[in-house]
């Protein structure tokens, strides 16, 4: 039950994942028309929000009874005492699920526009408020305390400032204008703060906008598993290669009960500031967070003795996450996905850069955990088969919680090695929609069963390193 289009890519980068979806191996398997079905579900996925919210509860502060109690009181106040429950993840301890009401299809649209930019729209489709540097244009008379409907410029194709926009534009709901026109686009510089608070947003989710923020981390399901699987202990060293902005890194050092050392690193430094931030945010005292290009990240040379950052020496990490930049083609929600296609292939090369230096940190009998945010073959299930043939001292190794699917055919992995894999696809649920009353009629355990599968695309393998060089 599609409400938005399906997403759009440049044509090459279309007839690159149409060979993807194709492939001889899947077709083999599935059969033509099933590949394709399957295939065309993925993409009316991609543009619609996940069924649920996933929230991580900082454990180090709080138990997850206490919170789901604050969390429900929360949720009660701003939905204006209707009752939508906050599920606990049977498998990941320190989950709490809120089902996402929508979409909401007989809501009256006004006359007065507010187009904003299609990330900050993605956003609003996920619970949130709309931010002034989000608002690309306005409607000509629009005052603070004003109705307005609010619509997502997908294309980027407004003008900022502009006083009406024919184009492509996707309507996300309704809110009350905190702000006139002149003040969002006042000559004296960008404004920042609240623009529209939204009161009937096409999908309803709670707003996380200073909610328990030291309790709570907002974060998709499968990057939780992925800290799970990883399986850090107490007193061990990790590194986390590409670690921005720190969920998974402070996920980590919860699990380790802040105890041993998290190394964490980005190449970005306003990156590395938010891994701080968050850190400090949930008063995790065992990570070190480093401004430094994971690809260098091996030392060659002798290190000092007091220094604590990279580069490292080999067999340096007990465990190690490598969490690659990829094409982020399993985010969701995304209507117009803008990279080129030679854009999405300069993430193999990268990844492999990254994970061979990941190999020689790591300890013998240490783990890699290596995961992506995307659907390609390229990125995943191909990058399984290149590790296994270049490092023979590595070994895929079962992962729990396996609550996705298996790995995707196509990369020439045997059905054995594709069952150790994880690759959370979308599609392997039908779209549907949401109300208060199919809500009050599911069963928990189906509710659960349709948030392990309806979440963003993702995908997860797990290596041992053999002690023998």
């Amino acid at each position: 039950m599609s409400f938005f289009p399906k997403i759009a890519f440049q044509y090459e980068v279309e007839e690159y994942l149409t060979k993807v979806f194709r492939n001889n191996e899947l077709i083999t398997a599935l059969g033509t028309q099933e590949a394709e079905n399957k295939y065309q579900s993925l993409l009316s996925h991609l543009s619609h929000p996940p069924a649920f919210t996933s929230v991580r509860v900082n454990t180090h502060l709080a138990s997850v009874k206490h919170v789901k109690k604050l969390l429900f009181e929360e949720i009660q106040k701003q939905f204006k005492g209707l009752r939508i429950p906050v599920l606990e993840h049977p498998k990941l301890q320190d989950v709490l699920l809120i089902p996402v009401i929508g979409p909401r299809r007989d809501l009256k649209q006004h006359v007065s526009e507010v187009i904003v930019g299609a990330q900050c729209g993605y956003a609003v489709l996920r619970g949130a408020h709309v931010y002034v540097p989000g608002i690309v244009s306005t409607s000509r008379f629009v005052k603070a305390g004003d109705l307005v409907s609010v619509y997502s410029d997908i294309e980027g194709k407004c003008k900022r400032g502009a006083k009406e926009f024919d184009g492509v534009k996707v309507f996300l709901g309704n809110g009350i204008s905190e702000l006139s026109r002149s003040e969002i686009f006042s000559s004296s510089g960008p404004l920042k703060g609240l623009g529209i608070r939204m009161i009937e947003p096409v999908y309803l989710s709670p707003s996380f906008d200073n909610v328990l923020p030291s309790y709570l981390f907002l974060q998709n399901l499968p990057s939780v598993v992925v800290s799970h699987i990883l399986n850090p202990q107490p007193g061990e060293k990790i590194l986390d290669m590409c670690a921005a902005p720190g969920g998974k890194t402070t996920h980590i050092a919860t699990l380790m009960r802040d105890q041993g050392e998290v190394i964490a690193m980005d190449r970005i430094a306003n990156k590395v500031k938010k891994i701080k931030q968050n850190a400090e945010l949930l008063q995790l005292n065992c990570i070190k967070a480093f401004c430094y290009d994971g690809t260098k990240a091996l030392s060659v040379a002798k290190r000092e003795d007091k220094q604590e950052g990279p580069p490292f020496l080999p067999e340096s990490f007990d465990r190690i996450l490598l969490d690659a930049p990829c094409s982020g083609m399993g985010q969701r929600p995304n209507m117009a996905y803008s990279s080129t296609l030679k854009e999405v292939t300069s993430y193999q090369p990268l990844q492999r850069k990254l994970f061979t230096v990941a190999v020689k940190l790591l300890k013998p009998g240490g783990v890699l955990v290596y995961s992506t945010c995307t659907i390609t073959l390229s990125e995943n299930e191909e990058q399984v088969a290149w590790a296994l043939k270049h490092f023979p001292c590595l070994q895929l190794h079962p992962q729990e919680p396996h609550i996705g699917g298996e790995g995707m055919k196509g990369a020439g992995l045997s059905l054995d090695e594709l069952k150790l894999l994880q690759r959370f696809d979308p599609s392997a649920v039908t779209l549907q929609g949401m109300d208060i009353n199919s809500l009050q009629d599911s069963r928990e355990d189906d509710l659960i069963s349709l948030a392990n599968k309806d979440c963003i695309g993702f995908f997860i393998a797990k290596f041992i390193k053999s002690n023998s060089k």
